[in-house]
């Protein structure tokens, strides 16, 4: 967004796709939510992408700008959406001066997972001209015939490149495929598999969530809360991984397998957070994998809440979250980790026979699985 395509849009009324704000308050609660409510409303409205410009008085469309403590950054917008939307909606920020009068443009893209919807409430909202209305029946179930694949996986990461992908991993899963890429192949095949993703308007790539999050070692720079945070008993030091999940896990191995005694079952606690990596729930952006190492007590807590089967309250529905994920995760791994999920429960719960119980805590209040084995003290 430039000045002279932000005069242009000053130009327009407000309408489904254009919505002007003198000012808005994030540091509020009430702020907060009518943003959201706004944003989603923009989203669910058909026209392609949407524009929420911050500034503009909405009558006259004179443009007033708004004092610095009404001001904000892309990532508070993006923690604000990402929290209250689901699923979360593909924005831009831009901020840009105009008569010496700072003037915000939210950009709302025109994802393929509508309709969204506010978490708190569960309402889906729609611009009706000007205003923001509930969505009608047949509103809603248009939306969701036009829009089947609601993954998270494929939600687009507006201002990534596919340059920051690694095409060595990306060769790899294809050619376990049994597909070669060619500079004639290449773009095609990476958006049928969601991996990128194609701006309906602009024709420009960008990356998904989940082509991120496997395929590019620097994923920490739109998703920084993909990370494993590792705290060593009786040490001031803590470990932080990163990287494409796969590389996460061996990074990962390689500090438990030196840190935790010979004799103790590793293998269990690696099963853990293979599990974490693979299943949490990566819509919670202000949250980390952690690992706690102590003598007591040895605790992996993933973010989300763990999905149990339909069938029984005590078997996990290990496919219900991220299975865009696993699918790529299968293809890729070498060591055929992810093969027996379910099994690993098991193997978690039975490594530590005559030691000691393993709990598992699936904590609603916090939102976490945490799986807590005995201490290292057990195995001295």
């Amino acid at each position: 967004m430039d000045r002279k395509k932000l005069l242009t849009l000053i130009k327009r009324d407000e309408g489904i796709k254009l919505d002007y704000k003198q000012k808005i308050d994030i540091n509020s609660e009430y702020g907060k939510k009518e943003l959201a409510k706004d944003i989603c409303a923009i989203a669910n409205s058909r026209g392609g992408r949407g524009y929420l410009i911050v500034g503009i008085e909405d009558k006259s469309k004179e443009i007033t700008g708004y004092e610095k403590q009404y001001s904000f950054t892309e990532e508070q917008i993006q923690q604000i959406i990402s929290t209250r939307c689901e699923p979360p909606i593909p924005i831009k920020v831009d901020h840009i001066y105009i008569n010496g009068k700072e003037v915000s443009v939210i950009t709302i893209y025109d994802g393929h997972q509508k309709p969204y919807q506010i978490r708190e409430n569960g309402a889906f909202y729609i611009r009706r001209g000007s205003t923001t209305d509930v969505m009608r029946k047949q509103e809603l179930l248009s939306a969701f015939q036009e829009n089947l694949n609601l993954i998270l996986e494929s939600y687009p990461v507006i201002r990534s490149s596919q340059e920051i992908l690694d095409n060595d991993t990306i060769e790899k899963y294809f050619k376990n495929k049994g597909i070669i890429l060619s500079s004639d192949n290449r773009d095609f095949l990476l958006e049928s598999s969601s991996i990128i993703y194609k701006d309906r308007d602009s024709g420009k790539y960008c990356c998904t969530f989940g082509g991120l999050l496997v395929f590019s070692n620097f994923n920490n720079l739109y998703i920084p809360h993909n990370m494993v945070r590792i705290k060593l008993n009786n040490k001031n030091n803590i470990v932080i991984v990163q990287g494409k999940l796969l590389d996460i896990i061996d990074k990962c191995e390689k500090v438990l397998s030196e840190e935790l005694p010979n004799n103790y079952p590793k293998e269990a606690v690696i099963e853990a957070l293979k599990n974490a990596v693979l299943y949490r729930d990566y819509t919670h952006t202000n949250r980390d994998i952690e690992i706690i190492i102590s003598r007591k007590s040895i605790s992996v807590i993933s973010p989300g809440n763990l999905i149990y089967s339909k069938e029984s309250s005590q078997i996990p529905n290990d496919l219900s979250r991220n299975s865009w994920l696993y699918e790529k995760l299968i293809t890729l791994d070498d060591k055929k980790r992810f093969l027996q999920t379910r099994r690993g429960f098991y193997l978690m719960r039975n490594s530590f026979n005559g030691k000691g119980k393993v709990k598992f805590i699936n904590s609603k209040a916090e939102g976490t699985f945490k799986v807590i084995f005995p201490g290292t003290s057990v195995f001295e």
